[in-house]
């Protein structure tokens, strides 16, 4: 009995020291509990939930670009219409002048690298604040979007590789008729030992240096809580198509930014920037290379970011990117990227996109005015930021 009231004490100090952490997975669940029930099991079913995610890849990828840009104290306003005007140009270079799709997104990919590298440069060089010269791209890159489709309008993308981004899903086992999409479960099984595998080094090496630990019992739980999640997540896709590709597209990417954050010196001299940024200096680090290489990397991902957007219309509109950054920063935020900058990770990004994108699709299953939803969002925005910056006075 002492033993539970221990673990039991353990686990209520554990949530209140690392609120900031836990309040997004809390915030999650509670908002996928609550659209279950108000839309009468509508929310938790196959194609939902395959749907849900298909609607989050896009944000998710400018979440991931734009945590580096708020852990080095800098924003970018511009990545939405940048996404925009990666999906319109790969469309009139697929659709218009019949060049090839990998071409076609090359192309894009380096044009939006280059507006990276143009805002980038007015940031480090210049000396211009990021907020004003990524104010002044979204006007441009605005404009640049609707120009493009001045001519055509909107643009309806055919080209099924293109298409197969967003919309497609990675092939099963040849001949199963189970019902079952087997190949996306082995995935997640891989999946759950590669999660269990990594936590149990990590807790390991922390024991070798005599960093604090949790107990085993609260390791153990925390471990089951994550791989029923996984593999029922998992599950869901499997009795639907099974694993979308646009999925396995931001896992990739995720899997690079999280080990390029948290296992390189690029990743250690950004966080120690937006610590510090005069004393990562005076310790040696470039400041202004690595400032620039996360205004190209955001450009880059913004350009992915379009073409999933773009995917999965199967088409490019010039609405396209209208508040794609508002969603990108609130992600970033709510998935605890403090707002003094030098903290965040692209994992917690991810969390923070699906309570966004969780919010947006349990409000249309209730058919929720448009007007209504942005006042949710805004207000579940404020009180993440607000959370987070009491938290971390205290």
């Amino acid at each position: 009995m002492g033993k539970n009231k221990g673990t039991f004490k353990e686990l209520i100090t554990l949530i209140k020291t690392n609120a900031t952490s836990y309040m997004m997975y809390f915030a999650l669940i509670a908002i996928m509990l609550v659209f279950q029930i108000w839309t009468n099991g509508r929310f938790f079913t196959a194609q939902n939930i395959t749907n849900l995610f298909n609607q989050a890849a896009y944000v998710a990828v400018l979440a991931i670009g734009m945590t580096l840009i708020l852990i080095l104290k800098h924003i970018d306003l511009s990545c939405g219409y940048v996404a925009g005007l990666s999906g319109a140009i790969a469309a009139i270079l697929m659709e218009k002048m019949g060049v090839n799709v990998w071409l076609s997104m090359l192309i894009v990919l380096l044009i939006a690298l280059a507006i990276g590298f143009y805002q980038g440069t007015l940031v480090t060089k210049m000396g211009i604040p990021a907020f004003i010269t990524t104010l002044a791209g979204m006007f441009i890159f605005r404009g640049l979007l609707s120009r493009s489709l001045a001519k055509h309008g909107t643009i309806i993308v055919t080209d099924p590789v293109f298409k197969a981004m967003c919309q497609g899903f990675i092939p099963d086992i040849p001949g199963n008729k189970t019902g079952v999409h087997i190949v996306t479960m082995v995935i997640a099984v891989l999946a759950v030992a590669l999660v269990i595998f990594f936590q149990i080094r990590n807790r390991k090496n922390k024991m070798k240096y005599d960093f604090p630990v949790s107990s085993t019992p609260i390791f153990v739980a925390g471990l089951v809580a994550v791989s029923i999640v996984i593999l029922f997540a998992a599950w869901m896709l499997a009795i639907d198509n099974g694993l979308p590709i646009s999925v396995c597209i931001v896992g990739v990417i995720l899997a690079a930014y999280a080990f390029m954050l948290s296992k390189t010196k690029l990743g250690r001299h950004i966080y120690g920037i937006g610590g510090n940024d005069q004393a990562a200096e005076l310790s040696g680090v470039d400041v202004k290379k690595v400032t620039l290489f996360a205004f190209c990397s955001m450009s880059v991902l913004a350009a992915v970011a379009g073409f999933l957007y773009t995917s999965r219309l199967s088409s490019a509109t010039p609405t396209a990117g209208l508040a794609f950054e508002m969603d990108a920063i609130a992600s970033s935020y709510i998935g605890g990227t403090a707002v003094s900058g030098g903290v965040g990770k692209v994992t917690n990004a991810i969390i923070g996109t699906f309570v966004i994108m969780s919010l947006t699709n349990g409000m249309n299953l209730l058919t929720i005015d448009i007007s209504y939803q942005y006042i949710v969002k805004g207000i579940i925005f404020i009180i993440a930021v607000a959370f987070d910056v009491k938290s971390r006075k205290k």
